[in-house]
């Protein structure tokens, strides 16, 4: 059983891409009981969620049914009944199609909370133009604002799927799910990728009126413009991170690191930023990243290696509190935040697609009968 906060809520997936599993996987390492249901795959190769090493597939129970049967769909509707939550990550009209839309959904539950997560939400233009997190962030300012002078570099797929419609969908099932509580009625969630992106953008929307930013990338403090707010290669050829903002911070990281020519006076003065930058460069690049680590980590200089994925496991600060685990010879991220009194946990590796078709319908009250009845179908 889990002890995780979200211990005794019960949230059906409709499985998906990108933002759909990363929002699964940190709902159920907090504690929520995620029901992914996958779609059956027949005999023609592995399912979705067949690969244990698929991270963000960790920690739920999967059920695979063909949602193009009948009873596929009354089973998909009497776990609406029994659950809290659900969300799915297809194009406008396809829960609804199915025979799952909202209305259909509320109808069996009223009090239940539906996300909706999706590129582009669930009316305008776009809402049923095919895309992904590159063409989310593009619309929304923040892909612009990312890059190097010459060229816009996405960020992963970061700032749109996972950053922004992972956690906002998160978010908002369990506000949703505070306020069915309190009330007795559930709500639909339409949550755009596109939009999660323009909300991250909030500060820079801010600077910008304020006159503090300006659309010319590599220009502003944060964009890689500032000497001090930067990355540099070391003479082994590895980089290190720097950005001491602060003041105080940035006369710690001038004393250590040797930096005491003029041209680093006057920090705030941008007309000196290129020159600053230049200069900076051509010192990080005299010692390895070893050296500077030994120089700058133990003081206040806001310096950090910048670690491949196979190394940040190995730092010291990472071991010491656990910050990534080992399940079944995957490292992997801990689960967060940490929770004093219910701490999250991972449960399991990523599940195969249909792996608990007989125990999670059991638990979730689904008697012998309607199972065997499924199997036979072929709907499950």
């Amino acid at each position: 059983m889990s002890n995780g906060p979200l211990a005794g809520i019960r949230i059906i997936e409709f499985a998906g891409i990108g933002p759909g599993p990363f929002c699964g996987m940190l709902l159920s390492d907090l504690g929520a009981d995620v029901l992914r249901i996958d779609r059956k795959s027949g005999n023609t190769g592995p399912g979705p969620g067949d690969d244990s090493r698929a991270v963000t597939n960790r920690g739920r129970r999967s059920v695979a049914l063909d949602l193009k049967r009948p009873e596929a769909i009354d089973l998909c509707l009497t776990l609406i009944e029994k659950a809290d939550a659900l969300f799915e990550g297809y194009r406008p009209g396809v829960m609804e199609r199915l025979g799952l839309g909202p209305d259909v959904a509320h109808g069996q539950n009223p009090s239940l909370v539906y996300g909706r997560l999706s590129g582009w939400g669930q009316d305008g233009p776009l809402s049923k133009r095919a895309g992904h997190d590159i063409n989310y962030i593009a619309l929304s300012g923040a892909l612009h604002s990312i890059g190097t002078k010459e060229t816009p570099v996405p960020p992963l797929n970061l700032v749109g799927d996972f950053g922004g419609g992972s956690l906002y969908m998160a978010l908002g099932l369990l506000a949703g799910i505070l306020h069915s509580r309190a009330t007795g009625v559930g709500q639909t969630i339409d949550c755009a990728i596109n939009e999660t992106a323009i909300s991250l953008m909030s500060m820079f929307y801010g600077y910008r009126a304020m006159g503090r930013w300006t659309d010319d990338r590599g220009e502003n403090l944060l964009d890689g413009g500032a000497h001090f707010y930067n990355s540099y290669k070391c003479r082994d050829g590895k980089w290190i991170a720097i950005g001491p903002i602060e003041p105080q911070f940035y006369e710690i990281l001038r004393d250590a690191a040797g930096l005491t020519e003029p041209i680093f006076d006057n920090q705030m003065d941008q007309t000196r930023w290129p020159t600053a930058r230049a200069r900076m460069a051509k010192v990080f690049a005299t010692k390895s990243r070893a050296d500077w680590c030994d120089l700058l980590e133990s003081v206040d200089a806001c310096f950090a290696p910048i670690l491949s994925l196979g190394e940040a496991p190995r730092h010291p600060h990472h071991i010491a509190r656990g910050s990534f685990v080992d399940i079944e010879g995957v490292v992997q991220p801990a689960p967060i935040p940490r929770f004093s009194a219910t701490p999250g946990r991972v449960r399991h590796r990523p599940p195969r697609a249909g792996e608990h078709n007989e125990t999670a319908l059991a638990d979730w009250g689904i008697d012998i009968d309607r199972r065997t009845e499924l199997i036979r179908s072929g709907a499950m």
